[in-house]
């Protein structure tokens, strides 16, 4: 029977190799000479280190162009609010998101069920499998998921016949 995944997921060395840019680029911008604004990565939060607001947003649209750059869907990005870190300097989370989260799954699902497809879907984990008779009902699927607004950069993968 014919299935395929459906998975959020990013390659956290494209993450990497965008930050490496952002570090250069602020390194060798005027704008930022003699600032301290940084970047650091742990597991799957990256935490913006910025003098003022100003610098903050620069920073936030500096991540933006380096991950469309490396291939990595900016909506994996996942901005939490900015605090205030020692002195005036401001901090900000930025949480980089993996897998399908539960009520983004059952949107899917409904979404594949109310439009009466001769397919199946099931959450497995953090990712969705589709299975059904024909590869053509698969395809119309992957065409309607594409369709349905989601705030996750969605992969469609292990397609088998």
């Amino acid at each position: 029977m014919p299935s395929f995944d459906i998975v959020s997921k990013t390659d956290l060395a494209e993450v990497d190799n965008a930050l490496d840019g952002i570090r250069r680029e602020i390194a060798q911008r005027f704008d930022f000479k003699g600032s301290k604004c940084t970047l650091e990565r742990k597991e799957n939060d990256i935490t913006l280190l910025a003098d003022d607001e100003p610098k903050l947003k620069q920073m936030q649209d500096l991540m933006k162009v380096y991950f469309t750059r490396r291939n990595v869907d900016p909506k994996a990005l996942d901005f939490k609010t900015q605090e205030r870190a020692a002195g005036d300097a401001v901090r900000q989370v930025v949480t980089v998101k993996q897998g399908i989260d539960r009520e983004v799954g059952k949107t899917l699902i409904t979404k594949i069920k109310d439009s009466k497809m001769k397919v199946q879907v099931s959450i497995q984990g953090d990712e969705l499998r589709v299975t059904g008779k024909k590869r053509d009902d698969l395809q119309e699927a992957i065409a309607l998921i594409k369709k349905v607004e989601v705030d996750l950069p969605l992969q469609y993968v292990n397609f088998r016949d």
